[in-house]
């Protein structure tokens, strides 16, 4: 039986105003490494989309200087794989949907401070299916 995560703030909407739910703890994912992607003052990413990788969008990350697929066992990170879920920032998640590499969103875990950077509508277009 999985555990719920600790939660930085239990008050946390996503973007459908609902409660956050986790978006992984395999791996653990989020700014606080609680498995959902809650944000707070010190998190200067913005580390609140809840995103379905893909090889497409582990590709991109990497060229653009941020590898998320090689294990880095020093910092105890396995690196991800097609199918995992992570909490990207908002700003990396735009990026890449700009470049034409943005990953399916978790709409039910994606923190609501993402619309201040995506608009519903187009995290509604990317929407995982549940």
């Amino acid at each position: 039986m999985a555990t719920r995560p600790i939660r930085y703030d239990a008050d946390a909407r996503n973007v459908l105003g609902e409660e956050l739910v986790p978006c992984s703890l395999d791996p653990v994912t989020g700014f606080f490494r609680n498995g959902c992607c809650e944000t707070g003052p010190h998190d200067v990413g913005m580390h609140t989309v809840c995103a379905v990788m893909t090889a497409e969008f582990l590709s991109y990350s990497k060229s653009v200087g941020n590898d998320l697929s090689t294990p880095r066992p020093d910092l105890g990170f396995d690196g991800l794989k097609p199918g995992d879920r992570w909490c990207l920032c908002a700003p990396r998640w735009k990026e890449a949907l700009d470049a034409g590499a943005a990953p399916q969103v978790v709409l039910e875990a994606t923190h609501e401070e993402t619309l201040a950077i995506v608009p519903l509508g187009v995290l509604k277009d990317y929407a995982a299916q549940a």
